[in-house]
């Protein structure tokens, strides 16, 4: 927080609490989850910083005419310390056409007090009821029925969202998508009445009748965000088109109509499944991958630096020294790889070659240059590969050299960057969420024929654990999924702000328009038998993000890999090419199945018994048995904490598993002796 501010260790519960200076100002919901709750808040959506660095909020301007009074449409900033002062009515009072309060007694605050009052006392009243929540909170509709903690982890997840390639504006929204779209800068509107004069993927000119010059747009393409995402804008006219002021040009990711488009509409149904749910599991239909309704586009870039060296300058070619013709096929003439390759991993994307000097070369090759006097120049192979578990298309390439950029690090000839692209279908480990937190990963992907459907045959894309509404309190999506539903029969969208949900009488009107059950629970028919399920389940349409979160990222796996220098014990994280951690409560799950061996195999071979695992490895290379493991360097760790208690314990040696003939093996028979004169001292001291 700032040199000799607040750190998180020393933050009281008063410093992190929701205050009521705060209101209109700082979000109450928005926050993150972990040890700097409190710390790091997020402005309102109307709030201003003033002059003197303060946060201010507006609110409208209360008169009193001949003893009526009327809220006027003029706007005033007030500060925290303004507001100890004079009485706030709250945007909940009652006005008529011509902004006339009609009740005598209001709800209003003053500071940090709350009263009912005459309305002849207030002096302001709230701008709108949406004014005390943030940008994030503003997008959850029904909020007033979530419990604020799952609105404060929906708050965050909505920030995680990805573009999808066929995203959708929700149609249970509040009224702030627009306004949201309209302030990123990706949305481009006409500026006057005009006609288009050109119109391609990358840019668009116009023509307007007040300017006589004309306006070009030039549009983002397959840009990297920093969250690896694709940020593309998309043309929405074309040459010669007539356009009037506020028309939309181009949008971009994430933007429909003008809307902020973060998922997208899919039907769903409360119900437990095959038990697919469990641990918040979630289940989807395959139309959701074959359509690509939750499909993405990620981007990533891999840069290699060229460098200047002791022995002369790196350099940038195809003539890559011991490498096949195949490997070599995506490489242009200059050595880079050319747009459009598809690429996996391991492939060459920059050929580069560095200058070896005498220090560098092997017994053989110095041999041949002391016979034949060679003196040609020797090169060694420092190309830049695919990462492991890396795929994709290449979609662009971007050379920086120091005439370019001064910049450069010292010793640095030219910066190379490849940009790659990939297409990302959901897939089974996958993580999504609606906008009340009630997130999940995907447990299973079913053919769309055995999904649960509709009396009219219609089925349903998704499946959530219909208990976890009960456990978080969000409820706001079991108001939002069936009058999500009646949008789309109707072909209507609906705007439920923040604190202005309709009234009862109003959500009934629209369901039963739509001829969906009051309550929203309709019976279904499995799809796999086409037998009714025993009881009626909540169907409705509801709003889906697919989060950062991917299996892809994290999926991982290890045969061989590096070890640690320390401990010799394998590496962990997909990033260091590890392996998985076999910590203390699995060691206790293979002990519970009796799995002897497999579990002294973890312990030992695979683990940080270096000589059993080079003679394991070269049994397997000969064809011969794996001999038993010898001591782990771990054991002999706890042995020596155990040295160091003054306990005179010894390694001697691994039992082999025939009780017959118990005999000392994995031990040198000279270190056996030694190990038994140890101890054979040791107890005659222990005696004397």
């Amino acid at each position: 927080m700032g040199p000799g501010g607040l750190t998180k260790e020393r933050a009281s519960m008063a410093v992190r609490d929701v205050h009521y200076t705060h209101y209109g100002k700082i979000c109450p919901v928005r926050s993150p989850e972990g040890p700097n709750i409190g710390l790091i808040t997020y402005m309102t959506q109307y709030a201003i910083v003033n002059d003197y660095g303060f946060l201010e909020t507006p609110y409208r301007k209360i008169v009193n005419e001949d003893g009526k009074i009327r809220v006027t449409d003029d706007i005033v900033y007030l500060a925290a310390y303004d507001e100890d002062w004079v009485f706030i009515a709250d945007a909940s009072a009652k006005l008529d056409d011509k902004g006339y309060v009609l009740s005598d007694r209001i709800s209003m605050r003053r500071g940090s007090d709350f009263f009912i009052r005459s309305a002849e006392n207030a002096q302001y009243m709230d701008l709108i009821p949406r004014q005390i929540v943030g940008i994030s909170a503003g997008l959850i509709p029904f909020l007033s029925n979530d419990d604020v903690n799952r609105s404060l982890v929906a708050t965050q997840q909505m920030s995680q969202a990805v573009p999808l390639i066929k995203c959708e504006p929700p149609i249970v929204g509040t009224g702030t998508e627009e306004a949201i779209a309209l302030n990123t800068g990706y949305v481009y509107l006409a500026e006057g009445d005009g006609e288009v004069a050109f119109a391609d993927a990358s840019k668009v000119v116009v023509r307007y009748k007040d300017k006589k010059t004309k306006t070009e747009y030039k549009l983002a393409k397959f840009v990297k965000s920093n969250q690896d995402t694709c940020i593309n804008q998309q043309v929405k006219v074309c040459t010669g088109q007539k356009v009037h002021k506020g028309d939309v040009l181009a949008e971009g990711p994430g933007i429909v109509n003008k809307e902020t488009s973060i998922g997208t509409n899919v039907k769903a149904a409360y119900m437990i499944w095959r038990g697919y749910e469990y641990e918040d599991g979630i289940v989807i239909s395959d139309r959701l991958v074959k359509d690509d309704v939750l499909t993405s586009i990620h981007i990533s870039d891999y840069t290699v630096s060229v460098l200047e060296t002791k022995l002369g300058p790196e350099e940038i070619t195809r003539d890559i020294p011991n490498v096949s013709e195949d490997a070599l096929r995506n490489l242009g003439e200059d050595g880079i790889v050319a747009i459009g390759s598809k690429v996996k991993s391991g492939d060459i994307l920059v050929g580069k070659v560095a200058p070896k000097g005498e220090t560098d070369l092997s017994a053989e090759e110095r041999l041949l240059r002391a016979i034949f006097g060679e003196k040609a120049k020797e090169i060694r192979d420092n190309s830049l590969n695919m990462p492991h578990g890396e795929r994709g298309v290449v979609i662009g390439v971007k050379r920086v050299t120091r005439e370019h950029n001064k910049e450069l690090p010292s010793g640095v000839i030219e910066e190379i960057t490849v940009y790659v692209a990939q297409q990302r279908k959901i897939e089974v480990g996958d993580k999504l969420a609606g906008r009340h937190g009630n997130k999940g990963v995907i447990s299973a992907i079913v053919p769309e024929i055995d999904m649960p459907h509709m009396e009219d045959g219609t089925p349903v894309d998704i499946i959530f654990a219909s208990d976890t509404v009960l456990k978080r309190m969000n409820v706001g999506q079991i108001l939002e999924a069936p009058l999500g539903l009646a949008g789309r029969r109707l072909g209507k969208t609906y705007s439920v702000s923040v604190f202005e949900s309709p009234s009862e009488e109003e959500y009934q009107k629209e369901l039963t328009l739509a001829g969906i059950p009051a309550g929203g629970k309709m019976k279904l028919i499995d799809g796999r038998t086409g037998d009714y399920f025993d009881h009626p389940v909540l169907v409705g349409e509801t709003y889906i993000l697919k989060l950062y979160h991917m299996a892809e990222d994290k999926m991982h796996a290890r045969s061989t890999g590096p070890y640690s220098l320390i401990t010799q014990q394998p590496l962990g994280g997909k990033a260091q090419f590890g392996g998985q951690r076999f910590g203390e409560m699995e060691v206790w799950a293979l002990e519970a199945y009796g799995a002897a061996n497999v579990l002294q195999e973890m312990l030992t071979i695979k683990s940080d018994d270096f000589v059993g695992r080079t003679q394991a490895y070269r049994s397997i290379l000969q064809g011969l048995d794996i001999p038993t493991p010898s001591i782990p360097e771990s054991f002999k760790l706890l042995v020596r904490e155990l040295n160091g208690l003054a306990l005179g314990v010894f390694p001697v040696g691994v039992l082999r598993a025939d009780p017959e003939k118990p005999s000392l093996v994995g031990e040198d028979p000279e270190i056996e002796k030694e190990i038994k004169k140890q101890m054979e001292n040791f107890l005659t001291q222990e005696v004397k």
